[in-house]
């Protein structure tokens, strides 16, 4: 959760007088937001901005040490080639806002996304550069992928989109995952009022706990990639195309860590990978889609 301060707190902080923090706000010199009147500041992101303006005539980047995690939403190409490759990458998989947010506090090195944008039809632009808009960040196209409702072998209840979801026990993901997000711009448009599906709690905090929620017969359908359903030999019904995106700092995306992994897409053997598990479309691999300063 961000941590917010008051001007008076960033006042104490940057050792100047409330004043100060007006100017600096009217001159739209420092990250702020204005809610009911009432100024807050995004703590990390003020923080962020005091160590942009050190005066050093070194490499700022270099004196800053960011774990070698991979966090985000979970993706199983991803993952394949994470471990494939040897890069050396942690994996902590907890949904695309929460990836967003650990990166932002400099708890990861990169975070991957799929955060559908109604307004405009894209992904994650919005949700990055309202969080990192200045900063020294670059959001890459790692695939498109194919999202749609794992169901049990047979499709014993004959569903065939969203709307067919109603009275149906539903495994939907955690607040802050692309795919919460998803499923429920998916009911709205279908029609579907609150409790028209019902959905389970506790969520399933990744794609293959969705399958194995299914497969188990808790539920009876889950939003999640095609892959996932494929790997755990249930069928599935295609709903809707989204893009997944990698997130990372600039100057970490040319470390051995990243460029080890990025080598591995470059290979007949990540190919193979990536059209066997289905649902996968990498032609666009590498893409930049958003680039900070």
């Amino acid at each position: 959760m961000v941590d917010y301060l008051t001007t008076r707190e960033v006042a104490a902080l940057l050792r100047v007088k409330e004043r100060k923090v007006y100017e600096l706000v009217a001159d739209r010199a420092i990250p702020a937001s204005r809610v009911t009147g009432k100024l807050l500041f995004p703590r990390d992101l003020i923080e962020g901005w005091v160590r942009r303006h050190i005066d050093y005539r070194g490499d700022v980047e270099s004196l800053r040490a960011y774990p070698p995690v991979v966090a985000g939403s979970h993706d199983p190409l991803l993952d394949w080639a994470v471990r494939e490759s040897g890069c050396g990458l942690a994996m902590y998989f907890d949904g695309s806002l929460d990836g967003l947010a650990r990166l932002r506090a400099g708890e990861a090195l990169v975070a991957g996304m799929h955060m559908l944008e109604p307004e405009t039809g894209d992904f994650n632009r919005a949700h990055v550069e309202r969080d990192l808009g200045g900063q020294s960040a670059v959001l890459v196209e790692w695939a498109w992928r194919t999202q749609g409702l794992v169901v049990p072998r047979g499709n014993p209840r004959r569903i065939a989109g969203v709307g067919d979801l109603r009275g149906l026990r539903v495994i939907p993901r955690q607040v802050g995952a692309g795919s919460h997000a998803l499923l429920h711009h998916l009911l709205a448009e279908s029609g579907m009022a609150d409790g028209a599906a019902r959905l389970l709690d506790p969520p399933a905090r990744t794609e293959a706990d969705v399958a194995l929620a299914v497969a188990d017969g808790r539920a009876d359908a889950g939003l999640a990639v095609e892959s996932v359903a494929r790997q755990h030999r249930l069928d599935f019904v295609p709903l809707f195309r989204e893009r997944y995106d990698l997130l990372a700092w600039r100057r970490e995306y040319f470390e051995p860590p990243l460029q080890k992994l990025l080598a591995i897409t470059r290979t007949a053997r990540f190919r193979e990978r990536a059209e066997s598990f289905g649902g996968y479309d990498v032609s666009g691999l590498g893409t930049v889609r958003w680039n900070g300063r």
